[in-house]
């Protein structure tokens, strides 16, 4: 699966990068970038964790299509 980052939402709060430092990294631009694309299986849970404790709501699951 592939995690999305809302740039007009992310303030890099960094509880994604806490969560998950696997898949996310808050950079100078106190942004949130995702590393790893697609997020592998065994990291998904803590995706979907740093996904609920994102307080402006910027991340997501990108949609498959």
């Amino acid at each position: 699966m592939r995690v999305q980052v809302n740039y007009d939402l992310c303030e890099g709060k960094m509880k994604c990068e806490m969560t998950a430092p696997e898949v996310f990294k808050v950079g100078d631009d106190d942004q949130s970038h995702v590393l790893l694309d697609p997020v592998p299986a065994e990291l998904e849970d803590k995706v979907n964790r740093a996904i609920r404790l994102c307080p402006k709501l910027a991340l997501s699951w990108a949609d498959e299509k």
